[in-house]
């Protein structure tokens, strides 16, 4: 009986890990569903927190926990490895892949989180030589690049060769992201580092916020984004805007400005900040059901998130274009929350919800040690007001408590002293996502599959037996002949 029951149980499924994931399975903790969640990752990720770890005031466990972990004590959630290639509305299917091995999960309902990745507006070989801010694997190589730019630099400067381009950083795009990241790396140079090296003079790097757009922070209004670029200013952070980046190689950036002028800027260390593009599952799902995309690639939804003739389909977060909802984290959250609400009142058989209307708490962006920006709102806050509320409201989003508690020693000892507690890097962070992508499968390349490992490996214990027994018998052979410790000549 029990097992029949299971059976019949409603069927989840959750793309993604993210706030919208997360946040979408939680809230079904105590519905009568079972829960898949599908992501490429094993962990949730605290993306607004990723410049930190690229600069090496966080380590990337404290804002990226394992999702197994928050989800272990929800016995109807299960959670696969894999990223989604296919979803078929048709069949209720979803399609997953992860080094070669593919997985079908059936649903009786979906919630589609998975968010965007980083655009780089039609120039993808920009990323290359400019990673963006949307994964642990973009904060760890950029975090190696930037400590590692130092580092070149220093020899550099003992070979007395020009080192101008490595101490010089590019940020493009100056969004939140851009400017946080901006002030951190300035921060970094003009405090953190000048008493680290003896041939090159930290204080001396030039750290440049690009955009094309003529203002900072243009969803904060124009008042916040001319104060947040007077500080970045003070900081040291040259603020060129009107510059639009055309071209950009290993060793620096083109920008045109609205003028017509065109810059060459010289510099190795380049971070992308500028522009998101929606997963490309929502192309997929556009294909099936006639529902436009957007320029950044995001699929128009009903207003209660459901998808054009698939209303067991959600779609929240980053992905959707409705109501011109920002991009934000609580944009994801409160969208999971609705979905999951609705799948559990079609179970019990009440009234639907009304269209799901975002409550907006506000935007807030660091630019250094006890200074932010925050819009609360018609609340304009600045200065260290702003940078408590900052740290407050992050200090909430993060997910576990041992993760609070370790953010918040690690963030005593950047803001009130001078240390970074997670600056070690490797050559491997650097270049081992340009080495993926040159295999023609990624990853995928570097792994055997089942039937092949295990001919391979048959062959290989019988190999490995032979040479095993043949030294066995040779270092016997030598302790009976009294030949170990004994001069060739004297045997």
């Amino acid at each position: 009986m029990a097992a029949a029951q299971a059976e019949t149980r409603h069927k989840v499924v959750v793309i993604g890990s993210g706030f919208g994931g997360l946040f979408g399975t939680k809230a079904l903790r105590k519905a009568p569903v079972d829960v898949t969640m599908v992501a490429k990752t094993t962990h949730h990720l605290f993306q607004p927190l990723l410049y930190q770890v690229a600069t090496g005031i966080l380590s990337e466990g404290e804002i990226a926990p394992p999702t197994r972990e928050v989800l272990s004590s929800q016995r109807n959630a299960q959670v696969l490895l894999g990223e989604v290639t296919d979803i078929d509305l048709e069949a209720r299917t979803v399609t997953s892949h992860v080094l070669g091995r593919q997985t079908v999960s059936h649903y009786d309902s979906l919630i589609v989180a998975a968010g965007a990745t980083q655009s780089y507006f039609g120039n993808d070989h920009f990323s290359e030589h400019a990673p963006g801010m949307k994964s642990i694997d973009d904060a760890l190589e950029l975090r190696g690049r930037i400590f590692g730019a130092f580092e070149m630099a220093e020899l550099g400067a003992n070979r007395g060769d020009n080192i101008d381009h490595l101490l010089t950083f590019v940020v493009v795009g100056a969004g939140p992201t851009g400017v946080e990241m901006a002030g951190q790396i300035a921060e970094l140079a003009h405090r953190t580092l000048r008493r680290d090296f003896r041939a090159i003079n930290t204080r001396s790097a030039r750290v440049i916020l690009v955009d094309a757009a003529p203002q900072v922070l243009p969803p904060f209004g124009a008042k916040l984004g001319a104060r947040a670029q007077r500080e970045l200013e003070e900081l040291g952070v040259e603020v060129l805007l009107g510059a639009m980046v055309t071209d950009l190689d290993e060793r620096g950036l083109e920008v045109k400005y609205k003028d017509g002028r065109s810059e060459r800027i010289r510099a190795v260390t380049k971070i992308w900040a500028a522009g998101v593009q929606a997963s490309p599952l929502a192309r997929t799902l556009s294909e099936q059901t006639g529902a436009p995309l957007d320029r950044a690639g995001r699929i128009a939804v009903n207003p209660d998130l459901t998808l054009p003739g698939h209303p067991e389909v959600f779609v929240v977060g980053d992905m959707i274009s409705l109501d011109n909802l920002p991009g934000v984290a609580q944009v994801a959250i409160q969208g999971a929350k609705y979905a999951a609400k609705e799948i559990r009142n079609r179970l019990e058989g009440k009234a639907p919800q009304p269209p799901f209307k975002y409550f907006d708490k506000g935007s807030m962006a660091i630019i250094s040690r006890f200074n932010a920006v925050a819009m609360v709102g018609k609340l304009r806050l600045t200065g260290v007001i702003a940078w408590l509320m900052w740290l407050a409201v992050h200090l909430v989003y993060i997910t576990g408590f041992k993760n609070r508690v370790t953010a918040v020693l690690h963030w005593f000892i950047s803001f009130l002293g001078r240390g970074r507690s997670e600056r070690t890097t490797t050559e491997q962070q650097i270049f081992a996502r340009a080495a993926l992508a040159r295999l023609r499968r990624g990853a995928t390349d570097l792994v055997s599959q089942p039937g092949a490992y295990d001919a391979a490996r048959q062959l290989l214990e019988e190999t490995r037996r032979q040479e095993l027994e043949a030294a066995a018998l040779e270092e016997a052979r030598l302790t009976d002949s009294g030949e170990r410790g004994v001069h060739a000549d004297q045997r």
